[in-house]
């Protein structure tokens, strides 16, 4: 594998990793203030509202794929 190809795919896992659809939105929100802001718009606020509700929805997703604490007694279900 080239350099060149090593590098790419480098930034790919690192930018996009797991959650392409987390990676996909935030390219889209930083589109959209782009555009906005060429509009005339402040669009400040769009960037830090994106990544909150992306990282809300990213944690409920990996909360609900991890295993849950045994309440009783403390330990953890996965064994």
């Amino acid at each position: 594998m080239s350099r060149a190809r090593r590098f790419a795919r480098f930034w790919w896992d690192f930018v996009v990793g797991d959650d392409w659809p987390a990676a996909a939105s935030v390219a889209i929100a930083l589109a959209l203030t782009a555009v906005l802001t060429h509009s005339g718009m402040e669009a400040w606020w769009l960037l830090p509202l994106a990544v909150t509700v992306l990282l809300t929805r990213s944690l409920r997703c990996a909360a609900q794929q991890s295993p849950a604490d045994d309440p009783t007694t403390g330990a953890r279900t996965d064994g």
